[in-house]
């Protein structure tokens, strides 16, 4: 599959493979009879930005935004978007200005939501940020404003929410070659492979390298944090097939390649759950690790479910691709010290 991905412009911005570790005291803090081991991708340990999955996506989009000659890189998200922070963080690294469209979907207006976590970095990293009310059509707004600025001779690349298009999929896509040769070198397979759904992208990149190689693109699970179960599977599927396509376009999906699980969304995108709190706080008291409340905290709730529940076999390893966005923790500090 490398083979066939050489040729897209790529703008590194990952130093290699990300380490994959266990967790065995949270096995032991989760107290059941009989454990599965529980694994880690440290998709949070990168080096520009703070980290993040976003990274790897936007190593594709920022790698044809240069390809084309552009000096503006555009898109859009939420107003604590890790997407938005480490867009402006990878197009400051690239020499590329960058402008985002960010917009109040999640019910919060503290202090700290307003002004600290992702928003304090997307200034710090040199981004124009334009602030928009939660039902405006942000991609629109994004195209428009590529639109002035053609008018001022310049030229912008435009990318919707969580880099999540089909070429942006190309960066998990790799990681789940990334992932398979990992699970070689440890001497191990994991039955399942978990990880958040937001804009789908992450899981629709790994199924699709996961398929490409001929390997089980069913063992990834999803839990859904921004849409409805069915939207969440809906969309899955079809940006899966479309990054396959990039890829290898003789081949498809069957029944059950594809699984989105619902439970952990709670009221809502960015609204706290309790399953969410005890997630984080016991990953971080057993493990030192800190998981964010929006994507990470909440899907690994739904791990640890799962184990309490007796769904998955105790004898395969598990492992949770933790996709970074520490600076949400600092949004949400009302929320912590409220619960």
């Amino acid at each position: 599959m490398l083979i066939q991905l050489e040729k897209r412009p790529r703008f590194i911005l990952l130093e290699g493979p990300t380490p994959i570790q266990r967790l065995t005291r949270l096995e032991q803090a989760l107290g059941c009879s009989v454990c599965p081991p529980i694994y880690v991708k440290r998709d949070d340990l990168m080096g520009v930005g703070g980290g993040g999955n976003k990274l790897r996506k936007l190593e594709f989009l920022i790698g044809e935004a240069l390809d084309q000659g552009c000096d503006t890189f555009i898109t859009t998200g939420a107003r604590q978007s890790n997407h938005a922070r480490l867009s402006a963080a990878a197009a400051a690294r690239a020499g590329l200005f960058c402008e985002l469209i960010l917009t109040d979907t999640v019910a919060r207006d503290d202090e700290a939501y307003r002004r600290n976590g992702n928003v304090l970095l997307d200034d710090l990293f040199g981004a124009t940020v334009h602030r928009r009310p939660g039902d405006v059509d942000a991609l629109a707004v994004a195209h428009d404003r590529a639109e002035q600025l053609s008018a001022q001779e310049r030229r912008a690349y435009v990318v919707g929410s969580g880099g999540s298009s089909p070429l942006g999929c190309l960066g998990y896509a790799l990681c789940a070659e990334e992932i398979m040769a990992q699970e070689q070198d440890l001497g191990l397979r994991f039955g399942r492979i978990i990880v958040p759904n937001g804009s789908s992208g992450t899981h629709a990149g790994l199924a699709a390298g996961m398929k490409a190689a001929g390997d089980e693109p069913g063992r990834i699970e999803s839990f859904t944090v921004l849409a409805p179960i069915r939207k969440a599977r809906a969309i899955t599927t079809e940006l899966a097939m479309r990054t396959l396509a990039l890829i290898d376009p003789a081949n498809v999906f069957i029944d059950g390649d594809i699984v989105v699980t619902d439970g952990q969304l709670g009221e809502g995108y960015g609204v706290p759950t309790e399953a969410m709190f005890e997630a984080v706080r016991l990953v971080a008291r057993s493990e030192g690790l800190l998981l964010d409340p929006v994507y990470g905290g909440k899907a690994f709730a739904g791990l640890i479910a799962a184990i309490r529940e007796g769904a998955w076999r105790n004898e395969e390893p598990l492992l949770f691709v933790m996709t970074g966005g520490l600076p949400g923790l600092f949004a949400y500090e009302p929320a912590f010290r409220c619960n």
